[in-house]
């Protein structure tokens, strides 16, 4: 009898598309909902296009150094608290081989069972350490380049995203006309967006396309009368 190899498919959602999802998420939103809320109160298209601009600038060094932080925070963390976890199998090893079997037999292993693992682990000290940093504390080492890496990309995003609400008010003198052409295509990206993050993130596709650009379309519609009522 011929056997069918069985293949798994699980979604892995990898970092840079998180990233990606951060930058551009913003970038479609913010600089949309800042050029709408000038259009309410100026009738000048270079005012908005030039505030659009300042305003990406700044939102996405913003973004990325946020990114950097984050990504720099985790890698410390990491580090921290393996460093505490090499002195602990060193001066604490009999509370460190109790965690090892509470942690193997929480698996359904027996003492008997556990015995032999918590050998081989006191014979290599590194992979006890990394055993102990995945099970019990639940870290994975993060990759050294990944702080510069999501700035980048996050920034990216950002930027690109954000040029999508204010290129109408580039290619039109008409802020007003300048604001339909933008509403409209900052809502078919926001929804196209919004399928590919639920494409990536399992959720359903239409619901996440829906959403995405229902807050997107909130947010710049408030924006926008905000400015029309106080100017």
């Amino acid at each position: 009898m011929v056997q069918t190899r069985h293949i798994e498919k699980h979604f892995q959602s990898s970092l840079m598309v998180r990233d990606v999802v951060i930058g551009m998420a913003d970038g479609l939103t913010v600089p949309f909902a800042l050029a709408a809320g000038l259009t309410g109160a100026v009738d000048a298209s270079h005012v908005i296009i030039v505030a659009g601009l300042a305003e990406i600038a700044a939102g996405s060094i913003a973004m990325g150094l946020g990114g950097y932080l984050a990504a720099k925070g985790d890698t410390e963390h990491y580090e921290s608290e393996r460093r505490r976890e090499e002195l602990e199998i060193v001066e604490r090893t009999d509370d460190e081989r109790h965690e090892v079997i509470e942690i193997l037999e929480s698996y359904g292993l027996t003492h008997d069972q556990t015995t032999p693992i918590l050998a081989a682990f006191e014979a290599r000290p590194k992979v006890w350490v990394d055993w102990m940093m995945r099970f019990e504390l639940g870290l994975e080492e993060p990759d050294p380049k990944r702080a510069i890496t999501s700035a980048a990309t996050i920034a990216a995003s950002y930027v690109a995203g954000g040029l999508i609400p204010l290129a109408p008010y580039m290619l039109t003198p008409d802020s007003r006309t300048g604001l339909l052409y933008s509403v409209g295509s900052t809502l078919i990206a926001l929804a196209v967006f919004g399928y590919v993050k639920g494409h990536f993130t399992g959720a359903p596709k239409l619901r996440s396309a829906l959403g995405t650009m229902g807050i997107g379309g909130l947010a710049a519609g408030a924006a926008y009368l905000i400015a029309r009522l106080i100017s």
